[in-house]
């Protein structure tokens, strides 16, 4: 069984800028496809971005394109999410997702979450 240990999440302000990793505990996974995703109280849990694993590709929602990016470490065990611009609408619980099928979007193509992270954003 794979576990995905979450960390980087905090509080920033509106136009500030936060890195999310994500890394492997009890086998690798670098021949799966990860993603994030995030879910903000009371809302379903969306995507947010997407990497092939071989870190060439990447997927972003129309939301977060042109401020998030999304990369894999040197040796493709562990997973980023650099957040650039942040708005307060950014705020949310954000989660590590190793897919089982490329159906990127969609919280059912996902075979195992990491535990999530809080990421606040004040203004």
């Amino acid at each position: 069984q794979v576990q995905l240990v979450e960390s980087g999440g905090g509080l920033v302000q509106a136009g500030g800028s936060l890195r999310l990793s994500c890394a492997p505990s009890g086998r690798t996974f670098s021949n799966y496809d990860m993603g994030w995703f995030r879910q903000a109280p009371g809302k379903e849990r969306e995507f947010v971005a997407a990497i092939s694993w071989s870190g060439a590709t990447t997927f972003y929602a129309d939301s977060v394109k042109g401020r998030f990016t999304m990369s894999r470490g040197n040796a493709k065990n562990t997973v980023y999410l650099r957040m650039n611009s942040l708005k307060p609408e950014d705020t949310a619980v954000y989660y590590c997702a190793l897919y089982r099928s490329d159906s990127y979007s969609n919280t059912e193509a996902v075979g195992s979450w990491g535990q999530g992270t809080q990421v606040t954003v004040s203004s």
